[in-house]
Formats: structure tokens, C-alpha cells, sequence
């Protein structure tokens, strides 16, 4: 068989209706913050899909912060990776800051979130070491551990009766090869919007010898009191070993961090092939992300926004009588059943016929027979807003349920 064909063959229905949903924005240039409505193919949308969950992307402070940064210092700088001559003050700074906020002993910068973790396991376990990690994982966790040389074992999502038997498996295991256990878990489930059950977790450590990494990609800045964390919204910082955060959601910016320890901290600075053979993330955006951290921890009022939005959102919609899941966070999935071209069709319709975007999940994501429309509230969507949208998701619900979205009524419809 032909490559293409074979490739255009197994992109599935998806694939084949994957230029409804195609095209780019236009990000309008403000004095203020990037509200929540941009333009598509010309059109003013409302967006439901920016990871910018306090606003802070377009802040006037921190433009003024990113702009001061790239002046002083260019775009490029520093030029080598942190341990040979990409260090500086500000990068030392940042990494003290944040590790005082998520009540770790020290953070090391990173790159990227995605390569950032995945180096991250990497280094941490070798072929002695046992991996145990939620079902539910990130991709970049499922890439992280596909990297272990060891043995890895995968719990039930939540699920701690799952996670005990598969602890008891790792203990046995660690006694032949004198190896240790690292159990890996999120704080925010980017899909579902659940938290991980990182007290419950952290409670077994009396029973199991063990260490616990969380992605908290989500939970950084909008979980917990001050917006620390889930493991702060869950009263178990102390209990959290390595503790990872994005700077690409509350932060609205590029890179990552991770924390821990001194020496385990420091273990990884020397040990992350990622960094170690990788550039230093560039002064201006260092420099901006100092800004975007002071505004994360003195204005709790975007915080405190972006939870009235999500929370007033997620109420209407399960007063509408929509499935939302098991989310207690601000990430807001709808589910409803059909199927994956009345996926592309549904999306589209809200696009073009109500000027309102979203990002869409399905199979393999998902079971099949369920589509899931994602909506990520931030500290700058209105009241107004959510009524928009609750009124559209009323209305496609009926046009689903009467069968409009079907492949054979669509050839003469505008959708």
C-alpha cells in the first residue's frame, strides 16, 4: 500500500472531517488583557479554549515586564545551557520564588513542561526503580515512563485500592532488585477537570516505603489557598516529594519548573538530559515570568474571578441538565453521546452559527459513542459570556438529540 494512502486511510472519520474545525486566529493588539473573544477566518469569536486561566497574558504589567526583559537583554540571551553559561541571577531568583510558594526547599527551571517531565522521570529511577502511575496520566508522564528501563505498573484511575495492590506488586519487586518507588499522579486532570487523590496517596506512605511526583500543570496557581497548588488545596505540601508546575496555564507563559528538595533538586539540574544538552529559557521570558509570579500571589481577585466564572458555568450547565462529570476544578468538560462526525459538525455549528469556540475530545481519548466539549473558564471571561454559551449548548443539545448533526441531514443544512 501506498504510504499516503495508508496514512489518509488510518486518520479515521476524525481525520476526514478535521478541516471543519481548521483555521487560525487573529489576536487582536490591546492596551489591556487578551480577552476571551478573537477573531477566526475574520469573524469575532468567543473563545473557550486559552490556557490563560488568571489573565495574565496580556497584563499590562507584565507586557510592560517582557518588554523591559527583551530591551535589556534581547531575545536570545543567555547563550548556553544553565550549568555551562546560561545561568544568572534572575534565573536564581525565580527558582527561590517559586520554591517558597509551593513550600519546597528549592526549584530548577525548565525548558518545556512536556520534555521537562519526561527528563525529569528519566532521571529520577533507573532499571532497580518500579514506576507506578495513575491510568489517567498526561501524555507527557505515559512518554515520560515509557522511558523507564524498569518495571512500571499503571492503577486504576483514582482508584486506591487499585493503587495499593499495585504498590504491594512494586514492594515485592524492589526487595529482589533493591530498588525504589516512585508514584506518579496529577493534582488537576486536564481532561476530566478531577483532582488527584494526592492526600490519599500520601497517606499510604505509612504503609509503603515510596516517593510521590505530581504533575500539577493545572493546579498550579488556581488550587489552594494562595494558589500554590492542589497539594495545597489538599493540605498535603509536606507530604508531596517532587512537585511539578507549567508556566503555560495561570502563567500564560513558556517553560516549567521543578521542585523538591535541595539535593534532589540539585540532582536533577545535573542530571536532566533536557536541560543539561538544552539552551536556558531566554532572560525576557524569565524576567516576565518573576512579573507574572508577583501578580499570581498579591491579586487573589483573579483567582477569585476565574472561580465565579467557572463556577457559575459549571451550575448552569448541570442545571440545563448537561453531564460535567466528576470535576471540582475549574476545567469544565460536557459530555454527550454520538459520534465522531457529529463531533466536527457540533463544533463547527457553534463556530460558525453562534461565534463561540471550544476545544473537542474524542476517541480514542474518550470511549466511543461520547463526545466531550472542553471549556476552559478564565479570570477574564464575563457572566455574560457563560449565558451566551449556556443558551448555544441548549440549543445544539436539542439539535443532537433530534438527529440534525447526522452525516445524511447535513448535505442541505448550514451548519
Amino acid at each position: 500500500m501506498d504510504l499516503f494512502d495508508k496514512i489518509s486511510k488510518n486518520m479515521g472519520p476524525l481525520g476526514q472531517h478535521q478541516k471543519m474545525a481548521h483555521g487560525y486566529f487573529s489576536f487582536p493588539k490591546l492596551e489591556g488583557e487578551i480577552a476571551p473573544h478573537m477573531k477566526f477566518r475574520g469573524k469575532e469569536h468567543l473563545v473557550w479554549s486559552l490556557n490563560n486561566y488568571l489573565g495574565l497574558a496580556n497584563h499590562p504589567e507584565v507586557r510592560k515586564a517582557d518588554a523591559e526583559g527583551a530591551a535589556e537583554f534581547g531575545l536570545a540571551y543567555p547563550m548556553g545551557a544553565r550549568m555551562m553559561s546560561g545561568n544568572s541571577s534572575n534565573h536564581e531568583a525565580l527558582e527561590k520564588e517559586l520554591a517558597e510558594f509551593v513550600g519546597k526547599q528549592d526549584s530548577f527551571l525548565l525548558n518545556y513542561g512536556y520534555q521537562g517531565i519526561m527528563s525529569a522521570i528519566d532521571a529520577l529511577v533507573d532499571r532497580h526503580d518500579v514506576i507506578v502511575y495513575d491510568a489517567e496520566s498526561h501524555a507527557c508522564i505515559i512518554d515520560g515512563v515509557r522511558l523507564h528501563q524498569g518495571k512500571r505498573f499503571v492503577y486504576s484511575h483514582n482508584d486506591m485500592e487499585s493503587l495499593e495492590k499495585q504498590l504491594e506488586r512494586a514492594a515485592r519487586w524492589v526487595e529482589n532488585t533493591g530498588g525504589a518507588i516512585l508514584v506518579i499522579t496529577e493534582g488537576v486532570f486536564g481532561m476530566s477537570g478531577a483532582q488527584g487523590k494526592l492526600k490519599e496517596v500520601v497517606d499510604l506512605k505509612q504503609k509503603f516505603n515510596f516517593r510521590i511526583l505530581i504533575d500539577d500543570a493545572h493546579g498550579f496557581g488556581t488550587m489552594g489557598d494562595t494558589g500554590a497548588g492542589t497539594h495545597e488545596a489538599q493540605g498535603c505540601i509536606e507530604g508531596i516529594d517532587i512537585y511539578f508546575g507549567t508556566f503555560a496555564k495561570s502563567m500564560a507563559g513558556i517553560g516549567a519548573f521543578i521542585a523538591s528538595t535541595e539535593e534532589i533538586t540539585n540532582f536533577l539540574r545535573y542530571n536532566m538530559r533536557s536541560q543539561t544538552f538544552a539552551k536556558s529559557l531566554p532572560m525576557p521570558m524569565v524576567v516576565g515570568l518573576r512579573k507574572r509570579l508577583e501578580l499570581l500571589k498579591s491579586k487573589p481577585e483573579l483567582r477569585e474571578k476565574l472561580w465565579e466564572v467557572a463556577t457559575t458555568l459549571q451550575n448552569g450547565l448541570k442545571e440545563r441538565g448537561f453531564n460535567i462529570g466528576v470535576t471540582d476544578t475549574m476545567v469544565t468538560p460536557v459530555f454527550l453521546e454520538g459520534e465522531l462526525s457529529e463531533a466536527t459538525a457540533i463544533i463547527m455549528d457553534l463556530r460558525e452559527n453562534y461565534g463561540i469556540f471550544c476545544s473537542i475530545v474524542v476517541y480514542p481519548v474518550i470511549p466511543k459513542g461520547l463526545i466531550m466539549l472542553r471549556l476552559i473558564p478564565t479570570a477574564l471571561h464575563t457572566i455574560e459570556d457563560v449565558n451566551r454559551t449556556l443558551d448555544a449548548y441548549s440549543e445544539l443539545a436539542v439539535k443532537l438529540k433530534k438527529g440534525h448533526y447526522k452525516e445524511k441531514n447535513l448535505v442541505n443544512a448550514k451548519v
